[in-house]
Order: structure tokens, then C-alpha cells, then sequence
């Protein structure tokens, strides 16, 4: 069997989609005590819970040009998110997962462009 760039994405979107969700939706508690110590304000964080949950589900698009979108506004919105971990000196643990998803969010943008 062969897996093809496009079962590739197609798995990542999914991956992206449900991390997203997770986070954002069934973990929500956390985000709010990560912003607090963070002393981010909470419409920030109101802020980027919309843009991140709306860039997930524009992944899930069958449109082409909407997945690009949402790959780049997840892609975008992670890297504020390892530059924010990375200026308050937060050791890699905390940031992995940012890390992790603006790699996903990249390579499902690298693979819808070409």
C-alpha cells in the first residue's frame, strides 16, 4: 500500500482538528490558568480560542483554498505561541506541543501547495 502526500494531510488535518478541539474545547480550564500566569488578558485568549477553533474546522474543508487559510492562521497563530513560551523562558515542556502543532500546521500547508 502506498501512502500518498495526500493521506498524509488527510491525517494531519484530522490529528489537528481533534488536538485543537481537545485543548481548546474539553481542556479549556487549563488554557484559562496558562493565560492567567501568563498575564495575558482574557479577551487574547477569547481571541485566539476563536481563530484557533474556526482555523481547525476550516482545515476539515474539502475547499482547497479554505484549508490553506487554516493551515495559515494555525500556523500564524502557533508561532506567536512558541515565541510568547519562548520569551517568558518556559522550559521546552511547556512549549512542545506548540512546537508540534505550528510542524503540522506547516507541512499541511507545504502539502496543499504543492
Amino acid at each position: 500500500m502506498e501512502i500518498s502526500s495526500h493521506n498524509i494531510t488527510e491525517i494531519l488535518k484530522i490529528i489537528a482538528g481533534v488536538a485543537i478541539f481537545f485543548v481548546w474545547v474539553v481542556r479549556y480550564d487549563n488554557i484559562k490558568k496558562e493565560f492567567i500566569e501568563y498575564q495575558l488578558p482574557t479577551w487574547l485568549r477569547d481571541l485566539v480560542g476563536i481563530l484557533k477553533i474556526s482555523s481547525a474546522v476550516m482545515l476539515q474543508s474539502s475547499n482547497i483554498v479554505i484549508v490553506k487559510i487554516g493551515a495559515i492562521g494555525i500556523c500564524v497563530l502557533m508561532t506567536g505561541a512558541v515565541f510568547t513560551h519562548f520569551r517568558l523562558k518556559s522550559n521546552f515542556r511547556r512549549y512542545i506541543a506548540s512546537v508540534a502543532m505550528l510542524s503540522i500546521s506547516c507541512l499541511i500547508l507545504f502539502f496543499t501547495l504543492y
